[in-house]
């Protein structure tokens, strides 16, 4: 469940979103639609508390992004336009650092890794 009431962000004497209100249900398949600068990837950001709203409330799984932010992020996924990564690494050891951050269980990682990477080839 993603829910925003009044959702707004701002720089300085830019307006990024206004006033931006939706709820969706848990199950619920759902796209953000619009041109260049309509406000889509600040929405995505807030909602992923990557940066906080200049006004207004979410709520995310029932979480507030402001104030519960980081039991969002545990119960939310998000991989930006250009994602960070590092081209040194090999996938597997991007993936055994992501969940190194993301605080999984040392001698769970490895096998949650292979259970990732063998999910590709099914």
């Amino acid at each position: 469940m993603i829910e925003t009431i009044n959702l707004s962000k701002s720089y300085a004497q830019f307006v990024a979103t206004k006033n931006v209100s939706f709820k969706f249900d848990t199950g619920d398949v759902v796209g953000l639609l619009g041109p260049n600068g309509a406000g889509k990837t600040t929405t995505i950001r807030m909602l992923t508390t990557f940066i906080p709203p200049t006004s207004g409330t979410a709520k995310v799984v029932g979480f507030d992004i402001v104030k519960e932010s980081q039991l969002v992020r545990k119960n939310i996924g998000y991989l930006p336009e250009t994602p960070p990564l590092y081209p040194e690494m090999k996938v597997k050891e991007y993936l055994e650092f992501v969940a190194k951050i993301k605080g999984v269980e040392r001698k769970l990682i490895g096998s949650y890794v292979d259970e990732a990477i063998q999910s590709c080839f099914i």
